[in-house]
């Protein structure tokens, strides 16, 4: 008999820490390896024109500047790894500083392998080369390492691989006890539970029409606020940050989400921890710049902490004062090109938005998109649905007013994995 084939034990995805370690080396070799190709080419190409373009001479200063720029590379690997590229006058002298050192070693090495003897005068020779046969390289790599490098650098930091072609929101099934979710900013109103129930449904439907696979998180009937599951993580490309709600009711919604994130393929987890706290409808993502909103729910330790989290990932963290709404995203959310839509009395400040689009109606602040050309919304804002068609975007409308009544939204009921 055969036995029964095992499969292999799982990889365990790297922590936050390793991840960020890694993905920090790799932009400090890469800023550093563009700025070297780049010293190299103009090396060689300024000293082939001045030797008249004669192709026999790339014989001598190609691997003369091939060395020069292996040891430029290695040099400001190190130098951008310990944060030279920070601001243009670190990146300067660290630029100059290894450029020249870069030089004289090449210059060095190609004495010593013609055989000349080392006396005073080859010593200046080479000194003088500085400012002759090496500046171009040196004024190139300068410039490179100022302008350049950290672009590089941002571009790799800032870059999110896609870990699969599957498109998953997570959502969770409204709990028996809905009606005793938290309330802050509004009066208790009664909620029709099959209304309710028949409401997400028709949620989870949409996102599936619209080519997302929900997975639902386990069941937690006696939590009334687990439906509204965006308060508990928040995405960043492959790194979850657990949330640590300012509730301390939803504090037990936890496990269970770290469950089934973990059981997702590729991801890293994060987590806020006491005594700070974070709201992940606080959260609002746009591009590499994360608003979140310094709310009654996620406290000034709780923005450190994500900040701290997310700064090595080439995120910018920017907190936006909340005490009209209950959490950020209550009040504003972004389209796909990245203007922040919201409504201005229900916001402190819109100044700190590069591009600020206000809505007509309260419920209209929150969208959920779905593509780049499809955003889902509450069926509550037909004259916001009408602006955003206006605009040329395709616009699904569902209806979550029972959700509306305890200061929820459409944002609230998923958590897309991206």
């Amino acid at each position: 008999m055969t036995p029964p084939a095992t499969q292999p034990p799982a990889v365990p995805a790297p922590s936050p820490a390793q991840a960020t370690v890694a993905r920090r080396s790799i932009a400090a070799l890469a800023s550093a390896g563009s700025v070297a190709l780049v010293a190299f080419g103009a090396g060689v190409l300024a000293n082939l024109v001045s030797r008249d373009q004669n192709p026999a001479v790339l014989g001598q200063i190609v691997p003369y500047f091939a060395l020069a720029a292996l040891v430029l590379l290695g040099l400001l690997a190190i130098g951008n790894a310990v944060g030279a590229l920070r601001a243009w006058f670190l990146a300067l002298p660290v630029g100059l500083t290894s450029a020249v050192l870069a030089t004289l070693l090449a210059a060095s090495v190609n004495v010593a392998a013609s055989g000349v003897q080392v006396t005073g005068q080859v010593f200046s020779l080479v000194l003088s080369s500085l400012l002759g046969l090496n500046l171009v390289f040196i004024v190139a790599a300068v410039l490179a390492e100022v302008f350049l490098a950290p672009r590089v650098s941002r571009a790799v930091l800032q870059h999110r691989p896609r870990r699969t072609t599957r498109r998953v929101a997570l959502v969770r099934i409204p709990a028996s006890n809905l009606d005793e979710a938290e309330l802050t900013h509004v009066d208790r109103r009664p909620v029709d539970q099959a209304r309710a129930d028949e409401q997400w449904d028709d949620y989870c439907a949409a996102l599936v029409a619209e080519g997302w696979e929900t997975v639902e998180v386990d069941a937690a009937p006696d939590l009334p606020d687990s439906v509204f599951i965006e308060d508990t993580v928040a995405f960043f490309g492959d790194t979850a940050v657990l949330t640590n709600p300012g509730a301390e009711s939803r504090r037990p919604e936890l496990d269970a989400v770290e469950r089934a994130v973990r059981a997702l393929p590729g991801v890293s987890v994060a987590r806020i921890a006491a005594p700070g706290t974070l709201d992940g409808g606080d959260v609002l993502k746009v591009g590499s710049t994360v608003y979140v909103g310094a709310s009654s729910r996620t406290n000034p330790e709780g923005i450190r902490q994500l900040r701290g989290i997310l700064s090595p990932l080439g995120y910018t963290v920017v907190a936006v004062p909340m005490t009209r709404a209950l959490h950020l995203k209550s009040a504003a959310t972004a389209l796909p090109d990245g203007t922040v839509i919201g409504h201005p009395d229900l916001l402190e400040t819109t100044t700190l938005f590069p591009r600020f689009l206000a809505v007509p109606e309260p419920e209209g602040v929150a969208v959920v998109v779905l593509t780049d050309e499809t955003l889902l919304m509450s069926a509550s804002a037909p004259r916001t649905a009408e602006l955003l068609s206006g605009l040329g975007y395709r616009v699904v409308t569902v209806d979550v007013s029972e959700f509306e009544k305890l200061e929820g939204c459409v944002t609230c009921l998923s958590v897309r994995v991206r």
